[in-house]
């Protein structure tokens, strides 16, 4: 049920903060140089880091759940057992996709 939740917060995350970000970045790169910079700069502020950290969570997190979805809605997984556990693989494999992207971006994995 939590990971059913979790799926569609996630989405409306993506819908509003996501979006957002997006046409922002997007607006940024069309308006020239000094623009993008400014972006850039925003979104290296530790606020903002935490507030992309939280979208790329979100990403993973509706990315997985909707496979899981899909998988069950073939019929598949649909014990008790084998759902819960789906479930919290969902939830741990987008705390590591989350971080591994992170970790990236941020050079911490060199």
């Amino acid at each position: 049920m939590a990971a059913s939740i979790l799926h569609r917060a996630s989405g409306v995350v993506l819908s509003f903060a996501g979006l957002g970000i997006l046409t922002w970045w997007l607006y940024a790169i069309a308006s020239g140089p000094q623009a993008y910079d400014r972006f850039t700069a925003a979104a290296r502020h530790p606020l903002e880091l935490v507030v992309l950290v939280g979208v790329t969570w979100s990403f993973f997190q509706h990315l997985l759940t909707g496979i899981r979805h899909l998988v069950t809605d073939t019929g598949a997984g649909l014990e008790l057992g084998i759902n819960k556990t789906s479930a919290i693989l969902t939830f741990v494999g987008a705390v590591v996709l989350t971080a591994a992207l992170w970790f990236y971006f941020l050079g911490v994995a060199k």
